[in-house]
């Protein structure tokens, strides 16, 4: 076994290991951009404006509320089946 071929060999290895090395390094200075488009600010300006918004309206609800706990609310039993068979006809 030749001991000199085999420091050939290893001396071409750590020429390309040392190029590849360089190529990293200059790859690991880019940085990365982040674009947003309009209709990507316009879903993040109304993401903000139902943020601030309240979940309940309160004009509507009131008075239903106060019915309920006066025990003067009064539900159609016909009324709430006919709804009831609209929806699950909906659904089928």
């Amino acid at each position: 076994m030749r001991i000199e071929a085999y420091t050939q060999v290893q001396q071409i290895y750590q020429s390309q290991k040392a190029s590849k090395v360089q190529k990293s390094n200059s790859v690991a200075k880019s940085t990365d951009n982040l674009q947003i488009s309009s209709f990507g600010r316009d879903i993040q300006t109304a993401k903000a404006a139902l943020a601030g918004a309240a979940d309940i309206r309160e004009e509507l609800t009131a008075p239903i509320k106060a019915q309920v706990q006066n025990g003067t609310y009064s539900v159609s039993n016909e009324s709430f089946a006919d709804k009831l068979l609209k929806k699950f006809e909906e659904m089928r």
